[in-house]
Order: C-alpha cells, then sequence, then structure tokens
C-alpha cells in the first residue's frame, strides 16, 4: 500500500455521466509520485475523458480528485491555481493557438502566472524550445508552418513553461510515424528523469508503453480493471488485456525490447 506522501494523484469513486451515458463509474486510480503511468483501455473507454476530468475540464459527478495533497473539489480558487501551476499538459494535436507563434504560444503561460520581465520570459521560452529539441528558428513559425511532430514538440515545450511536476500526455505519438514516435518517446524518457516528472499518459502506442511507462493501468467497464508493470499485465487473465498484450501488435512490441 503506498502511503499519502507518495501519490501524486488519487482519485477515489469517480463518475462521469454525460447526459444519460455514464462514461466511468466509481473508478479509483494512484498516480505514484515520479512514476510513468500509462493508461490504456478499448476505443471509448473513457481514457481521454478521464485525463479532462482529473485536469477539470470535464465535471464528475461523484468522487474526488486529490493532485499533490490537495482534494481539488474543496480547494479554494488561488489553491486551485496553485495547483493547476503545478501541471502542464500536452493534447493529442498540441492545442498550439493559431495565429501565436511559437515561442508567443511558450510565453502565454508565463505572463498568465508570472510576474518575469519581458526579457527574462523570452530567455525562458528559448530555452523549453532547445529543450524539446525544436530548433531556435522555430520560435518565429507559426502552427500552420510546423509538422505533425513539430506541432507536438512546440506544445511540450508549452506543457513545460512553467516547470510543473505532473505532465499530462494525450496520446502524443498519434499521428506520427514510426520514427517520429520513437524519437518522441525517448525525449519523454528524458524529459521524465531529467526534470523528475510524474507522467501520466493516454496511449495507444505499445511501443510507447514498453519503452517509456513504469506501470500501466487499463480502463474497462467504466473502472480501472487493472494496474501493474507490463510483466505483470502480460500475466493477468483478462480477456482484452490478453488480446491487446498478446496479438499481433503486442508481440511486435514485446520483441523489439
Amino acid at each position: 500500500m503506498d502511503s499519502a506522501g507518495d501519490i501524486a494523484i488519487r482519485v477515489r469513486g469517480l463518475t462521469v455521466r454525460f447526459g444519460r451515458a455514464t462514461i466511468l463509474e466509481n473508478l479509483d486510480l494512484d498516480v505514484r509520485q515520479g512514476e510513468t503511468l500509462g493508461f490504456v483501455g478499448p476505443s471509448g473507454s473513457g481514457k481521454s475523458v478521464l485525463l479532462r476530468t482529473i485536469v477539470g475540464l470535464v465535471p464528475h459527478q461523484v468522487g474526488t480528485i486529490e493532485v499533490l495533497g490537495t482534494e481539488l473539489d474543496s480547494a479554494s480558487t488561488k489553491e486551485r491555481e496553485r495547483i493547476e501551476q503545478r501541471w502542464g499538459i500536452l493534447f493529442q494535436n498540441g492545442a498550439l493557438f493559431s495565429s501565436l507563434t511559437v515561442a508567443q504560444n511558450i510565453e502565454v503561460p508565463l505572463k498568465e502566472h508570472t510576474k518575469l520581465s519581458r526579457g527574462l520570459i523570452d530567455e525562458l521560452s528559448a530555452l523549453k524550445i532547445g529543450l524539446v529539441g525544436l530548433a531556435p528558428e522555430a520560435a518565429d513559425k507559426y502552427p500552420s508552418q510546423l509538422s505533425g511532430g513539430m506541432k507536438k514538440r512546440a506544445g511540450l515545450a508549452r506543457a513545460l513553461a512553467l516547470d510543473p511536476e505532473i505532465l499530462f500526455l494525450d496520446e502524443p505519438t498519434a499521428g506520427l510515424d514510426p520514427i517520429g514516435a520513437a524519437a518522441f518517446d525517448q525525449l519523454i524518457l528524458s524529459l521524465h528523469w531529467n526534470l523528475h516528472l510524474t507522467v501520466f499518459m493516454v496511449t495507444h502506442d505499445l511501443d510507447s508503453l514498453m519503452t517509456i511507462c513504469d506501470r500501466i493501468a487499463v480502463l474497462g467497464k467504466k473502472r480501472v480493471i487493472a494496474i501493474g508493470t507490463v510483466d505483470e499485465l502480460l500475466r493477468h487473465d483478462d480477456p482484452w488485456i490478453r488480446e491487446y498484450f498478446h496479438g499481433p501488435r503486442g508481440r511486435a512490441a514485446s520483441a523489439a525490447e
């Protein structure tokens, strides 16, 4: 049993409904400090809904969400703002502001949440651009001028702008070719270790799971049905888990390790 101090995200009894449709029901989840947790499940099972519920973009009807020791529903507005500044989010398409350059996108949270000088904001923006492996000249480009992989890296740079402790990733390698996806996996792995991040990653990508995740949680039947290491899930007897990890793609990913 993990102690409270070891847990970055604690979810208890979470229920999310859209109208009459129940997406998540009585869901429990612990994300440990400093781990990379991959989150998988059948399409439409609510993986991205869970991520968006944790960060407050989707309301929940029942249950509690605690992040870094703060219960979010009972937190004051200022307490909530302080917690939100301790996480960063990379959405599937990067979610960049199309009218802003890469540098300006990264500067948005710095201007909103800090009182840093213009010069220091410029320096931090350039630092984050280099941190995610983009060339300095990417700073002045608009999202429409970027490749899919560059958009994701720019979105990641913005997610890291405030030096968060938790990084949420929603399908980070979706749409990337195998070479680009592998490079992005290595980038996340490097950032995780060098910045001491806790990473919550929703993905379908078996290679990503095998490469960078400490544990994997499986969503099914509206709740977490299993959580553990790859080796532990390989021995699980749930039919969907067995098909996912022992099917042709699962065998190929395992062979590549």
